[in-house]
């Protein structure tokens, strides 16, 4: 009789534990979900400056032919 309540005991306490060990890990998941969260919900904001900036060394080192050349100075 004592050796049945000894593995009730037993199988109680595993099944416990056992429970205890799933939802640590679910909330340590849970955690590590929220703080990836903040990464990915908020887009980086879009930098127009550098785009005419480069636009414009282009256009400035760009070598121009010499019928636009002549059309400016008319």
């Amino acid at each position: 009789m004592w050796i049945l309540v000894n593995v009730a005991m037993l199988v109680l306490a595993t099944l416990i534990t056992g429970a205890a060990a799933v939802a640590v890990y679910w909330l340590l998941l849970r955690a590590t979900l929220v703080m990836m969260r903040p990464a990915t919900l908020r887009p980086a904001p879009v930098r127009t400056e550098l785009a005419r900036g480069t636009a414009e060394l282009v256009r400035a080192f760009t070598p121009r032919r010499d019928a636009d050349r002549n059309e400016g100075s008319n």
